[in-house]
């Protein structure tokens, strides 16, 4: 295949798929992604508070979590969940819990949102296997290069992130929660702008896990404005969820 011609799609779905977890395999592997993530690796959880090595919260039980596989090694790669907001305000979302003093009020409550349309997309996570260079320190599987992948394959690599966000964007399509909230550092939104995704700012800066911001989307908005490639890998991503979302 002449990798100058492959689409970002082909490219990304030649070494990964993207599983719905709904499993409890799948969720352990969630779990244990962002354990080495946001434990291990960042320190962002006390890893003492998860001798199990696997990384949850209250918010899990009722989520829906996407798993990123790699193909060839069949290793959890990345993850990323959607949490559902309740239908009255007795029950806040994450960003409402633990970043209330970052939310900009008056813009969210202007938006008049049906808690029943509403959700949070949280704990995004590659695992360190996947985002090391060659050369670099080894992880707990070994050296990248261990996992005998060819540079095209590698290449692919930098793709996971954006892939988890596709999930999750389509997770609110499948569940009908297209009032979307997320807590992200600055740069983030930045750099999902040049591929036509626009997020409003929503709050101010804080100290959540590092330098972190509330941004809302709608949906549709992020569906319609996506430039060509990456559209072409949200739709292949969307098939690959909806069977198991539907039951399929």
């Amino acid at each position: 295949m002449d990798e100058e011609k492959t689409s970002i799609a082909e490219k990304f779905l030649q070494y990964f798929q993207v599983e719905l977890a709904s499993s409890v395999e799948q969720k352990k592997a969630v779990f244990q992604v962002r354990y080495r993530v946001y434990c291990e690796e960042f320190g962002y959880e006390p890893s003492e508070h998860f001798p199990d090595k696997a990384e949850y919260d209250e918010y899990d039980d009722h989520a829906l979590h996407c798993l990123v596989r790699h193909k060839n090694s069949g290793m959890a790669a990345g993850c990323v969940r959607l949490v559902p907001a309740s239908g009255d305000n007795e029950e806040p979302l994450p960003f409402e819990k633990y970043c209330a003093h970052g939310i900009d009020t008056a813009f969210v409550g202007a938006l008049n949102i049906d808690r029943s349309h509403l959700c949070e997309i949280s704990r995004l996570a590659v695992d360190g296997a996947f985002r090391r260079r060659p050369g670099e320190a080894e992880t707990r599987f070994g050296e990248v290069d261990a996992m005998t992948c060819s540079e095209a394959e590698k290449r692919s690599f930098s793709l996971i992130a954006i892939a988890g966000f596709l999930a999750s964007t389509a997770m609110t399509e499948l569940s009908g929660r297209n009032d979307v909230f997320a807590m992200m550092e600055p740069f983030l939104p930045r750099l999902m702008k040049r591929s036509g995704i626009i997020f409003e700012p929503a709050g101010k800066t804080i100290q959540y896990h590092g330098d972190r911001a509330l941004y809302y989307i709608k949906t549709q908005s992020a569906i319609d404005n996506m430039v060509p490639d990456l559209k072409a890998l949200y739709t292949a991503i969307h098939q690959q969820l909806a069977q198991s979302y539907r039951g399929g």
